[in-house]
């Protein structure tokens, strides 16, 4: 395995490409220019890292598909878990989901976050 350091900036959107995690249906304004911005992406996909970007969503996830790790940016993201309780991230925080957790997940201001995410 071959070591790589790198540095991942957040403002860097001449390497933002289109992404299509969120189906257009659970956007809550006109926009819609989801974008990701990779910075590492493992061969066998076990191991993916970057910057993402979204404008306000909500969607049901019955089941995360991933490990994810992620500290937020810009805007506000809020969980509301299975069990009803709800909590908002904002800039600066960080936030743990596990895989195959079912949750709401809320976009309420146009989020940008630094991701990694394992399966």
């Amino acid at each position: 395995m071959t070591a790589r350091t790198f540095k991942i900036l957040p403002d860097v959107d001449e390497k933002s490409s289109p992404s299509r995690l969120i189906p257009k249906g659970c956007f809550t304004t006109a926009e819609t220019d989801e974008t990701t911005m990779p910075f590492h992406h493992a061969d066998d996909g076990s191991v993916s890292a970057g910057v993402w970007e979204c404008p306000p969503c909500k969607m049901e996830i019955p089941a995360y598909p991933v490990n994810e790790m992620m500290t937020i940016i810009s805007g506000a993201l809020t969980i509301i878990h299975a069990d009803g309780v709800s909590e908002t991230f904002e800039p600066g925080e960080v936030v743990f989901v596990a895989k195959g957790s079912k949750m709401t997940w809320h976009i309420t201001k146009r989020l940008r976050k630094y991701y990694m995410t394992s399966v």
